[in-house]
């Protein structure tokens, strides 16, 4: 019999077969398939398993220092970093509740997450103002390693249940106002399973951390990583060479990007080409990408299996899964997202009286599966609205084939009423991305005395134009080839400069479309 070298490392007492569906149960495993092996690499710090387990024992005793118990709610904030995966597994595995705070709010919009949490405590890795002054805050960049080497190691503080609240997320705000997404330990474990049945997690998978660690992106493969015994890598801000730099230099073999880094990245290998052979699994989700863009990452990325992922913080992310991707560009299911992820449901239905739709007809995408939110925190009124008879409804508003593949059309307050017709969004915005000019694009409606709504495109350029007009026209001749003439914009704003997007990369429409409605009663949002 192995002799723990922690207390942390001692089974749970209680119900085993609960203990397993809890955060806790992946760093145990790892611990007795791979303890001596790295288990995550931030700059020029390596932790192997039996120091991280050594570092979340410890945090139990800082947790207790700092009067937290079990149930409480702690706030994170930083740049991804071993510290930080650290907290998002040692939280919950103690018994608390993780809050990841997204870095690019405001004071005002982090302020709120924390005091509609309940946060007792901040870790976090810079000095932050309007904060309430009887919130205790830790600074993980100076004082944290001082605190955690003083602090003595223990055994969870509570061994959570399955049911258990593991984190509160809060929402990017991209349709509006932050809901606080709850998710149990029972939500997070299902999303590792159900991504684990369908990539081959193991023991040599360096799993590179792109997407920020706030966003259920950013941890999408942590719990699969740790239960396979894999090793991640911490990349705390992306830029397109740095992030080739760190697949060359470790070995790379998995990671997650949003199409705008995708399409940072295919572009810096085709100028300054890096060894990126061993990247074998390349995953991208949080907004769509066009096929040109997918045919170019294929030709930059040669030897990964592409997958998009198609999923939202309610579902502790993970709802479809389309792998092989770059085999089926030519195929018609190159613009879908893929089928439902093994473990999940997925329904389309009517959004006035949710009767399921059959295939081929659009309507609202409604999911069922361990992984699904458990509500909204605080939010009674939403929560009974969006989970329904065991369904959560999404807002989406898609379509499946006969064989399942799942193609998304718009965001049901995307979706474009123009003189009676039904424009959706995502389709006008792939016309555009075929452009090879084009980098990023936003499309949505535009008040019009005659029509109700006239479709309006603001597009992102790789380079100004010598004439924006002209290049504008240029533009609605491309769509009118592929598109019919009610979807192709009517008006078209270009740039050069990014476009506004939330933390989690999704551009943030409300935010370009409010300029046009300021002025109206009510805005179709």
């Amino acid at each position: 019999m192995t002799t723990p070298e922690t207390l942390h490392d001692l089974a749970p007492a209680g119900d085993a077969g609960n203990a397993t569906r809890t955060m806790g149960a992946a760093l145990r495993r790892a611990l007795a398939t791979a303890r001596g092996r790295t288990a995550v690499v931030c700059g020029e710090q390596t932790v192997s398993y039996a120091e991280l387990a050594d570092r979340i024992a410890r945090l139990g005793g800082l947790l207790t220092k700092l009067g937290l118990r079990p149930g409480d709610r702690v706030g994170v904030l930083g740049a991804n970093c071993h510290r930080y995966l650290e907290l998002y597994l040692g939280l919950p595995s103690h018994g608390l509740v993780i809050v990841p705070l997204n870095v690019r709010h405001t004071a005002a919009e982090r302020s709120y997450a924390l005091r509609d949490a309940g946060a007792r405590v901040l870790f976090a890795d810079r000095a932050l103002d309007g904060l309430d002054p009887d919130l205790r805050v830790v600074d993980t960049s100076t004082e944290y390693e001082g605190l955690l080497a003083d602090a003595e190691p223990t055994a969870p503080l509570r061994e959570p249940a399955e049911h258990d609240l593991a984190g509160i997320f809060y929402t990017g705000g991209t349709t509006g106002a932050a809901k606080g997404v709850m998710l149990t330990h029972g939500n997070l474990v299902a999303n590792a399973f159900h991504f684990m049945a369908c990539w081959p997690f193991t023991a040599d998978t360096r799993w590179l951390v792109v997407a920020p660690m706030f966003h259920a992106a950013g941890t999408i493969a942590a719990l699969s990583t740790v239960w396979a015994g894999g090793m991640q890598v911490m990349c705390p801000a992306f830029t397109p060479d740095g992030v080739l730099d760190l697949v060359e230099r470790h070995g790379i073999t998995a990671t997650l990007v949003v199409p705008t880094m995708m399409d940072a990245l295919a572009a810096e290998q085709a100028v300054r080409p890096r060894t990126v052979s061993s990247l074998r699994w390349l995953s991208h989700g949080s907004s769509p990408a066009a096929v040109e863009l997918l045919r170019r990452t294929h030709t930059a990325f040669p030897d990964a299996e592409m997958l998009h992922i198609y999923g939202l913080t309610e579902t502790s992310p993970i709802v479809t899964l389309l792998p092989g991707e770059q085999h089926l560009l030519d195929a018609p299911q190159a613009r879908s997202c893929g089928r439902a992820a093994v473990g999940v449901e997925v329904i389309v239905v009517d959004p006035a009286d949710r009767t399921p739709l059959p295939p081929g007809t659009v309507g609202e995408v409604l999911i069922r599966g361990a992984n699904v939110t458990a509500g909204y925190w605080n939010k009674p009124e939403e929560t009974a609205a969006a989970l329904r008879d065991g369904w959560f409804a999404s807002g989406d508003l898609g379509l499946l084939d006969d064989g399942g593949h799942l193609f998304l059309v718009d965001r049901a307050k995307d979706m474009i009423v123009s003189g009676g017709e039904n424009v959706y969004s995502a389709e006008v915005e792939n016309a555009l991305f075929a452009h090879p000019s084009v980098v990023e694009v936003a499309v949505f409606g535009v008040p019009h005395e005659r029509f109700g709504e006239s479709v309006h495109a603001v597009v992102v350029l790789r380079s100004q134009p010598d004439d924006a007009d002209a290049f504008a026209e240029e533009l609605v001749a491309h769509c009118r080839r592929t598109i019919a003439g009610y979807k192709v914009p009517r008006s078209i704003e270009t740039r050069v400069e990014p476009l506004p997007k939330s933390g989690a990369g999704k551009i943030l429409k409300r935010e370009l479309r409010a300029v046009y409605w300021s002025e109206r009663e009510s805005q179709l949002t």
